[in-house]
């Protein structure tokens, strides 16, 4: 029996850009960069193609770029939808929850690794004002120290 057919990464990094087009980061550059920064982070870190796959999408839920139904019926494999049902954090939601939720699904530790050296890049953070600069730095620190990342 054939296994379900799933995306090609290609086909995932295009899906991925063209559900964020509109969105911004907070510095006003295009949010496609920054995803494609976290995928580069991962494929470097030693992850697989399904990691990838989720560091294109990682954001996707949490965004409303693409729905959760959407992501329960996609083309993908069930980890790869797992680590991004995993890196969407929830409103209110604690950020030692989340960061158990990460730990407790395969191949998400690496990805959110990931997109916190993207998010917490010093040069991503010089563009900013000195108050959000301060609240990110203290944020991406705290989340690095409940994942165990140094």
């Amino acid at each position: 029996m054939d296994p379900t057919p799933t995306l090609p990464l290609a086909d995932v990094e295009a899906l991925a850009r063209a559900a964020h087009a509109a969105q911004r980061d907070k510095a006003g550059r295009p949010y496609a960069e920054h995803l494609q920064a976290v995928a580069e982070g991962v494929a470097a870190r030693g992850g697989d193609d399904e990691q990838i796959a989720a560091a294109w999408l990682h954001d996707a839920v949490e965004d409303d770029a693409l729905s959760e139904r959407w992501l329960r019926d996609a083309p993908l494999t069930p980890r790869t939808k797992a680590i991004v049902l995993a890196l969407t954090k929830r409103a209110d939601e604690p950020k030692e929850a989340y960061a158990a939720r990460i730990l407790a699904t395969e191949g998400a530790r690496l990805v959110k690794e990931a997109d916190l050296a993207h998010n917490a890049d010093p040069a991503r953070l010089a563009v900013l004002d000195a108050t959000t600069r301060a609240r990110l730095t203290v944020k991406y620190t705290a989340m690095r120290a409940l994942l165990g990342i140094r």
